[in-house]
């Protein structure tokens, strides 16, 4: 058994899975469905590092604010004020920066002030445009499974076991969360818990692979496709199953580009 969970294809794939699709359907009628994808990531994070924090190197700053995040956004259910969005993006950027602070004042002046602003930026942006998800739960089950394989594989690719890990994780909890949608045809409660602790945690881990793995800055540019691409019109009249893989072309074909694109510039993964 000890063998089976030590597998890395249960630690980042089955066993989110299997935990989101309970969760997700556990929680449905306190709606709170949204709380599937940090648990589906926590599974991982116990399975790889049993949650220990010390030290608290930059992996597991990711997992303390991605934890951290669930527990903000379970305070904001039923808060709406609408600047809020842009201050939870700025609020990333500040998180980005903490995150990867050791590794940045390694660089000189000029590189650190250009690498903390992009990737403020990119985890800004995530946050921001996963945001305008979190009241259609379609398009953000969506976003956040093709958020979390695009970022997992990269991460695969760049030369980052536990990284990828970290993005897959969220993309199997993302795919069970959408899976019951079309099953059942019927919407889960989505909210903030959803889509706050998965575009940081996502964030995160594709700044951090960019920053010490090979992971190329430009695949960023192409992840931060994906909340746009969930956003393109579909029919709400159509059963759910058909909206979920309408709605999953195309930020899986940004997904599968930034996959690409890192296979092609790192080559093939080191396992």
């Amino acid at each position: 058994m000890q063998e089976l969970l030590d597998h890395p294809a249960v630690q980042g794939g089955l066993a989110p899975f299997v935990i989101a699709l309970i969760v997700a359907e556990l929680l449905q009628r306190l709606r709170l469905s949204g709380l599937a994808i940090i648990a589906g990531f926590a599974v991982t994070v116990y399975l790889v590092s049993d949650f220990s924090f010390e030290p608290l190197t930059s992996a597991r700053k990711i997992v303390l604010l991605g934890l951290l995040s669930a527990l903000l956004a379970l305070t904001l259910l039923r808060f709406n004020w609408r600047p809020l969005r842009l201050i939870l993006a700025i609020a990333g950027g500040f998180a980005t920066v903490w995150m990867a602070l050791r590794i940045l004042q390694q660089q000189d002046m000029t590189h650190m002030l250009l690498w903390s602003g992009g990737c403020a930026l990119y985890v800004g942006w995530l946050i921001f445009w996963m945001d305008t998800l979190h009241e259609s739960p379609v398009r953000a089950g969506s976003a956040g499974m093709a958020l979390g394989l695009g970022t997992g594989g990269s991460a695969l690719l760049g030369a980052s076991a536990l990284l990828g890990q970290f993005g897959l994780a969220l993309g199997a909890a993302a795919s069970a969360y959408l899976m019951l949608q079309a099953i059942f045809n019927s919407r889960l409660p989505c909210g903030r818990s959803f889509t706050l602790p998965l575009s940081l945690i996502a964030g995160l881990t594709g700044c951090l692979a960019v920053l010490t793995a090979q992971l190329p800055w430009y695949v960023l540019t192409v992840l931060a496709g994906i909340p746009l691409a969930a956003k393109i019109p579909v029919s709400e009249k159509m059963g759910l199953w058909l909206q979920s893989l309408l709605l999953s072309i195309a930020p899986l074909a940004c997904a599968a580009g930034a996959i690409y694109i890192t296979w092609y510039v790192a080559g093939a993964p080191p396992f």
